[in-house]
């Protein structure tokens, strides 16, 4: 037991760390790169970088302590409830995030694109109307079609998801290949999966900045995007652990949790690929 554990307390309470900071570091310098970007400054991809691999680093050092803590036997009985808990309230909190992007979506495709166009109520010269909405609006942009990238990125992501379960099933029964192909096959399937659609951004007649349709569009499919890669990290750090022989079929909590976020990220592809896409 160190000074932050003592005996008598049943709840390990770990030191004080530094890896939130740096991870706002991080967060921070990858928004104004974000920033710098949209105003064509010749900077902003290289700021963007350097936030992005500051908080890979945080991602990395921060599992690494953790999982010191774990095998240490630190977090045990009501910290592994808690963890659980955590990560529940964790993925609610980002069913919230994607909701709100998700009204703006209905709230422009239904009401305020119409209202706005048909009262003349939009900045000079806009050509940014939403490609199917009614008459009276501009259709400047070819929306993305659903029957090509998203649709296979689609069946990309559902597999990956069976993967990881496939994974998950093979540990729960200690077949330690199993669990290593699998979780080696979600990986590979995340990595297709951005990769198809880095392609579609580069293929796309509109960017960001094409009014509405363009906002949203963006905005969900780019976040999305951003948790997916956080989930091939987050499997990758998983995976060597796998390798490690850290997981048992009685003690992988950590398995369960990444394999919980995998198939969140899976389900609002889902709604992703319904409602911005087909309809």
């Amino acid at each position: 037991m160190n000074a932050q554990h003592p005996a008598h307390l049943p709840y390990y309470q770990p030191p004080p760390s530094l890896w939130p900071i740096v991870g706002s570091l991080g967060l921070l310098t990858l928004a104004g790169g974000f920033v710098l970007l949209l105003a064509k400054d010749i900077a902003g991809p290289w700021v963007m970088g350097a936030g992005a691999a500051i908080f890979i680093y945080m991602l990395f050092g921060w599992f690494g302590t953790v999982i010191r803590e774990s095998q240490a036997g630190k977090l045990e009985g009501q910290v592994d409830r808690s963890f659980r808990w955590g990560m529940v309230w964790f993925i609610f909190s980002e069913v919230m995030f994607f909701a709100a992007f998700f009204g703006a979506l209905f709230y422009s495709r239904h009401i305020a694109v119409p209202w706005l166009a048909d009262a003349q109520l939009l900045w000079p010269g806009y050509a940014g109307g939403w490609p199917t909405a009614g008459p009276g609006l501009k259709e400047s942009i070819a929306p993305v079609p659903a029957w090509g990238i998203p649709a296979l990125n689609t069946l990309i992501l559902l597999s990956s998801g069976a993967t990881v379960t496939w994974a998950h099933w093979g540990l729960k029964k200690g077949r330690q290949t199993q669990l290593k192909l699998g979780l080696a096959l979600t990986i590979a399937l995340g990595v297709v999966f951005l990769a198809l659609q880095a392609h579609e951004y580069l293929e796309a007649s509109f960017t960001i900045r094409a009014g509405i349709y363009g906002a949203t569009f963006y905005m969900l499919t780019g976040f999305h995007g951003a948790h997916v890669t956080l989930g091939a990290i987050m499997l990758c750090v998983i995976l060597s652990r796998a390798l490690a022989g850290h997981f048992t079929p009685e003690r992988h909590f950590a398995f369960e949790a990444v394999a919980w976020y995998w198939h969140f990220v899976d389900v609002v592809w889902l709604l992703l690929f319904v409602f911005v896409y087909w309809l």
